[in-house]
């Protein structure tokens, strides 16, 4: 991992050193094509970084047996701690869906009056945007169910 962090450290350099390079005017006058110059280290850059992000994804993956008994000791810690966080999702799901329920049937049922006050042939129409409205609110019941249906 050390020798990710170096490499990184000098592409990052060399990038920086280029860049004050050919911020001199006299500098890139002397270049021929300064276009193709600016796109061989865009080019450089891209395949330096991604090849770095490449190896330390690959350095990171840990050895199988290893990771599956660190990783069934942590669940079983984190299951002792945790018994109360399935009744606070189920309550913050339902709450927050009935508050966003509340607040659409308030913006539509204000829209749906001024719109059947004008012409009473659109009640049906209005009613069926209310009532989609309120259906947020049993979206959210449902997935509180579902959640204490698993606990």
């Amino acid at each position: 991992m050390t020798f990710l962090l170096v490499l990184s450290s000098v592409v990052v350099s060399i990038t920086v050193i280029l860049g004050v390079i050919f911020k001199n005017k006299r500098m890139v006058e002397r270049v021929s094509s300064p276009v193709k110059v600016g796109k061989g280290i865009i080019g450089f850059n891209l395949a330096s970084l991604f090849t770095i992000i490449t190896v330390a994804i690959i350095s990171l993956i840990p050895d199988g047996h290893a990771f599956a008994a660190q990783t069934a000791a942590a669940t079983a810690t984190i299951a002792k701690h945790i018994s109360g966080f399935p009744y606070i999702g189920a309550a913050l799901s339902t709450g927050l869906a009935a508050i966003g329920a509340g607040i659409a049937v308030g913006v539509t049922g204000a829209a749906a009056i001024g719109a059947i006050s004008e012409k009473p042939e659109m009640l049906g129409r209005t009613l069926l945007f209310v009532g989609l409205a309120e259906g947020i609110a049993i979206y959210g019941l449902i997935i509180s169910i579902m959640i204490l249906a698993r606990v």
